[in-house]
């Protein structure tokens, strides 16, 4: 198929790469397609940028759903983040004693069911050597 006498090819100036401008003026990139605009690029800009956090927006929500004491109330994301620790460790807690009443008991644990809990141990660890205690529901230390 031959191309219409009246559209000039996209690459003019004899540049195999593109970056010279279109019939309109427009500069064409390496692909041939039309650069954005710096009004365009701040728009894409702006738009990933709400787009991202309202990812975080969801995530933030979605924890307040799943963590226990957290939903429906206003919430700071530091809390937020502070609370799902507490939680995730309670649950880490309640794990160790559920796999040690199996052992005691004689029962097999798997391995898979167990490599959560090394989390725990690295966390009170951590607790011991800088000397850290949890804090106490109402923020005091104890």
């Amino acid at each position: 198929m031959s191309r219409s006498g009246s559209s000039p090819p996209a690459n003019q100036g004899g540049n195999p790469f593109g970056g010279g401008p279109d019939a309109n003026g427009q500069t064409l990139g390496q692909d041939g397609k039309p650069r954005l605009t710096e009004e365009e690029k701040k728009q894409n800009h702006i738009a990933s940028e709400q787009k991202r956090r309202e990812a975080i927006r969801a995530g933030f929500d979605r924890l307040c759903e799943l963590v226990p004491g957290l939903e429906g109330q206003g919430r700071s994301e530091g809390l937020v983040l502070k609370r799902t620790v507490e939680y995730m460790k309670e649950q880490l807690e309640k794990r160790r004693e559920l796999v040690k009443d199996l052992e005691a008991r004689g029962e097999h644990v798997p391995g898979n069911l167990k490599d959560p809990l090394k989390i725990l141990e690295e966390l009170e660890a951590m607790q011991q050597a800088t000397g850290n205690t949890p804090e106490q529901p109402d923020g005091r230390v104890g």
